[in-house]
């Protein structure tokens, strides 16, 4: 139980868990939507339980776009992100063009855009922005590449100077590679000390340096994508010591609403209900599931 009442047990629960909380929705800033081939391979990889997934992983959404959407905003959430992220050079282009004509045929989603350490990367970033684009993404772990390759010296400082936050997948769950881990992210701060970013997954599994990088820098947030479900606690669990940080930077606006919806082994209501059985009071929920997203994207 929280003040704001039971906990969401299945997602036709979760309109009535915002809305005890005085909430208009919900806002996600880590869900995906990708061009239909690429989302087939990925859901392949999920099921095959490839070298970068190390589990059982087995996909609850498999819906078509329409689907999906519509169940978003059944559950209410509001505003949401579509990411997507290359795994090679020549990939993030044409996903840009995807991604932002998907937002404009969606209302709610967030422009979203995404870039590769290549010589073009400069150019199709400024054109995403130029269009538009609110959030990237750039996942360290699937890409294969460090976040100080130099290529992208121009890129992270097109972006610190636009105040575009970046949804980026630095940790090394769910499992690690040479390019994953605080080191890298802190090294890229060290450069760029004002770029907007959000930890994806709070981190996971270093969860206390990620934290020390979010109360150290302004401008660095992070979102609870999969923590506090029973999928992610099996095998890397938040630390409780860590709690009374945790509720501190979510309160400061810090901490966003993430899911990682569709591409999830469990309902969406799960997330929720992790959040709220922590017991960080009701204002840390409201803040966390819409106030402070509302707030870094201008949401009404």
């Amino acid at each position: 139980m929280t003040d704001a009442g039971p906990v969401p047990a299945s997602d036709d629960e979760v309109p009535a868990f915002w809305r005890r909380l005085g909430l208009p929705g919900l806002a996600d800033v880590h869900v995906h939507f990708l061009p239909p081939r690429l989302l087939r391979r990925v859901w392949a990889y999920f099921d095959a339980a490839g070298p970068l997934v190390g589990t059982e992983w087995p996909i609850r959404y498999r819906w078509s776009d329409t689907e999906r959407v519509d169940h978003l905003r059944r559950l209410g959430v509001r505003a949401f992100s579509a990411l997507a992220y290359p795994h090679k050079p020549g990939m993030a282009a044409e996903l840009n063009r995807w991604t932002l004509d998907f937002a404009r045929a969606t209302p709610g989603c967030l422009p979203s855009a995404t870039f590769f350490p290549e010589p073009e990367a400069t150019r199709y970033v400024t054109d995403a922005l130029d269009a538009g684009a609110r959030v990237f993404k750039v996942h360290v772990q699937v890409g294969g590449f460090a976040l100080t390759d130099h290529a992208l010296d121009p890129v992270w400082g097109l972006l610190t100077e636009a105040g575009v936050p970046v949804v980026v997948h630095a940790g090394h769950a769910p499992v690690g590679t040479a390019y994953t881990g605080p080191e890298g992210f802190a090294a890229l701060l060290a450069r760029h000390p004002r770029l907007a970013a959000v930890v994806a997954h709070l981190g996971a599994p270093d969860y206390a340096a990620f934290l020390d990088l979010a109360e150290r820098y302004d401008r660095v947030r992070l979102d609870t994508t999969m923590a506090f479900t029973s999928f992610f606690d099996r095998f890397m669990p938040f630390p409780a010591d860590e709690l009374p940080r945790l509720r501190e930077l979510g309160l400061a606006g810090k901490v966003l609403l993430g899911s990682d919806f569709p591409n999830i082994p469990y309902p969406y209501a799960e997330q929720l209900a992790g959040l709220a059985r922590l017991d960080l009071g009701d204002d840390w929920l409201r803040a966390v599931c819409w106030e402070s997203a509302a707030a870094l994207f201008d949401l009404a």
